[in-house]
């Protein structure tokens, strides 16, 4: 509900808005305008303008949306999926014989190349972390970048081979940097959880493995176990050729 982009865009009034409501999301469900702007020491013009930056009509469809945000919130701290049934979602899945193509086109683009660059945040880059590891230690000369603004120099990325790891894939901190390779002409293997993302795209090769995104409270703890599968598999599959 409260975009980064938005929270930036907030005047030093909003912001204090803002800060009160994330600490009594209840309590302002059930307050009218006035008791809220009273709370806040601002004026009603003050809340009204904070819920259209807030893409709200009026308080009234802010309330509505408060509400929501914190039945989500409530609904993904009680269930939790069982760790097997995220693992069985993607096997229902993986069988498909797109998916092992895809890994072979990959597998042989990645093999002309010098050496490859993983690139994630957050559980992506402990993910490109690992793929660059894994990819080494099979004889693939690989970095990996968990930093967006981490500089990676033209002589790094000649003749090398970008593999963008995201489960939304619009993560906007990745995307920068590829589309900066992109324009350099060098070649992109994504694997993110939607092919109809962004950085799947914009690359030359997408990896898509499906699995149904899972949330605790604001965290996103989608289950990585498919990216291991597949960056293992990619390696595997490079490793072979060379």
């Amino acid at each position: 509900m409260f975009s980064n982009e938005m929270i930036s865009s907030y005047n030093d009034l909003e912001m204090s808005l803002f800060n009160y409501i994330t600490q009594n999301m209840e309590k302002v469900t059930y307050m009218r305008i006035r008791e809220l702007a009273d709370e806040t020491h601002v004026s009603t013009t003050t809340v009204l303008r904070f819920c259209k930056k807030n893409q709200c009509e009026g308080f009234s469809e802010f309330k509505v949306k408060l509400k929501m945000l914190l039945s989500q919130q409530k609904t993904s701290t009680r269930t939790l999926k069982s760790p097997h049934q995220a693992v069985y979602e993607f096997f229902e899945r993986f069988q498909h014989p797109d998916l092992e193509k895809k890994i072979k086109t990959a597998a042989h683009l990645i093999s002309k190349a010098s050496g490859v660059i993983f690139i994630g945040t957050g559980s992506s880059g402990i993910m490109a972390e690992y793929g660059a590891r894994y990819f080494s230690s099979l004889g693939t000369f690989s970095m990996y970048i968990d930093d967006p603004h981490f500089p990676v120099h033209a002589k790094m990325r000649k003749n090398s081979v970008t593999i963008a790891l995201s489960t939304s894939g619009e993560n906007p901190f990745t995307l920068p940097l590829l589309r900066q390779i992109k324009q350099e002409k060098n070649k992109i293997v994504s694997i993110t959880n939607n092919r109809q993302s962004t950085i799947a795209k914009i690359s030359d090769i997408n990896i898509p493995y499906y699995v149904n995104e899972e949330y605790y409270e604001s965290a996103n703890i989608t289950t990585q176990f498919p990216v291991l599968f597949l960056v293992e598999w990619l390696a595997k599959e490079v490793s072979k050729i060379e």
